[in-house]
């Protein structure tokens, strides 16, 4: 029995070091990911800023006369033609005061033609002797005192007619009339009082203001800084509240001179045509600038964009194949690719697909990485958000 025990433990042995001299299995190959290599590219550039919108002319009706409102003929949110009579103030006294400065001025010329008679006879008969010469000055002094009457007169009458045609408050310019702000009955003072407005909204303003950032980076770039001076050619188009694109862009028409201090932005105003008056004044919506570009983007494939605690970042491939982590700022989407603002430079080598069997250091085996012409990597997802950056 002893000596069995003894067999058994050396066979036990010598089983345990014919199991230490395995070889161990060998190391899992590097994970397989695909790369795009970033390079320097231009591209439109998306922009969007909140806009408002207001009207291309506005004009206040106020009587220039006071008097009692005994009629408004206009209709309320109506467009209007120039010259349209909006208001009628009472005309009775104006009427009167209007046909007195008439006979004024008629009493006047009679004076003046009998003024004019007058010297017309004396001046042969002085050459008779038939009248002295002192006659003679007391008629052409008549006779010029005549002609300032007249002319006073014709100033009372000019007057009066224009107080009397101010009794017919009339619309300045054509555009939509707002509500009226005074009734019938309703005693005008003058000018003081607000009728009513008439704004003009077909072309219709609309007001949007770029950061100090964006118009610095504008006015360094020939291209933009020609559109923007006086009669550039830069362009914008509208979306409305629901996401509708209004139906017809326009043109910048006026870059302010001076930022705005209170907020740091430049004021820029789009004219559009509005002949459906979709836009309203006061309507807000989103301005998008056209046909500015951006000269040294980097953009890269969606899926390479990984989101961390810290926000926005993306694999690189380092010397070696080994991986590193880097953040970056991504700011837009572009066809199926997010625009990177920071973080990025040419020739960086950015893990695109693979990236969820890497980390940071680990060594791997890159291959191109090559967009298939059906995805959604090509197409555009306008579904997709924009990554979170710190």
């Amino acid at each position: 029995m002893q000596f069995l025990n003894v067999a058994s433990l050396a066979l036990g042995a010598i089983i345990s070091l014919g199991a230490c001299s395995k070889p161990a299995p060998p190391a899992p190959p590097p994970p397989e990911v695909t790369v795009f290599t970033t390079t320097i590219e231009t591209v439109p550039a998306k922009l969007e800023y909140v806009g408002q919108a207001e009207a291309s002319k506005r004009v206040e009706v106020r009587s220039q006369i006071t008097g009692v409102i005994v009629a408004r003929p206009y209709v309320e949110g109506t467009d209007v033609a120039a010259g349209t009579v909006l208001f009628r103030i009472d005309p009775t006294t104006y009427e009167a005061a209007y046909r007195g400065a008439q006979a004024t001025l008629a009493n006047a010329s009679a004076r003046l033609a009998n003024a004019e008679r007058n010297v017309a006879r004396m001046r042969p008969l002085l050459a008779e002797h038939a009248v002295a010469q002192v006659d003679l000055d007391n008629a052409e002094t008549e006779q010029q005192q005549a002609h300032a009457a007249v002319d006073q007169a014709k100033g009372a009458a000019d007057q009066a007619k224009k107080n009397f045609d101010d009794t017919f408050v009339r619309a300045q310019i054509a555009g939509r009339a707002g509500r009226a702000l005074m009734v019938l009955g309703a005693r005008v003072t003058g000018p003081g009082d607000l009728l009513t407005t008439v704004e003009q909204v077909d072309p219709i303003y609309v007001t949007f203001n770029p950061s100090d950032r964006d118009v610095l980076a504008w006015r360094r770039g020939e291209t933009t800084r020609r559109m923007l001076a006086s009669g550039g050619t830069l362009a914008v188009s509208v979306t409305l509240a629901d996401g509708t694109v209004f139906p017809h862009p326009g043109k910048v028409g006026f870059v302010d001179l001076a930022l705005q201090s209170a907020t740091g932005t430049l004021l820029l105003r789009g004219q559009l045509p509005n002949p459906e008056h979709l836009l309203l004044p006061g309507q807000f919506a989103r301005v998008h600038p056209l046909g500015i570009t951006r000269d040294s983007a980097i953009l890269v494939p969606q899926r390479a964009v990984q989101q961390g605690l810290n926000g926005s970042f993306v694999y690189l491939i380092a010397d070696s194949n080994k991986v590193i982590a880097r953040n970056v700022v991504a700011s837009s989407w572009d066809g199926g690719r997010w625009l990177i603002d920071e973080g990025l430079r040419a020739g960086d080598r950015v893990v695109v697909d693979g990236a969820q069997k890497v980390a940071e250091g680990r060594t791997v085996r890159p291959s191109p990485y090559v967009p298939a012409p059906d995805s959604a990597a090509r197409r555009g997802d306008a579904r997709a958000k924009i990554p979170v950056t710190r």
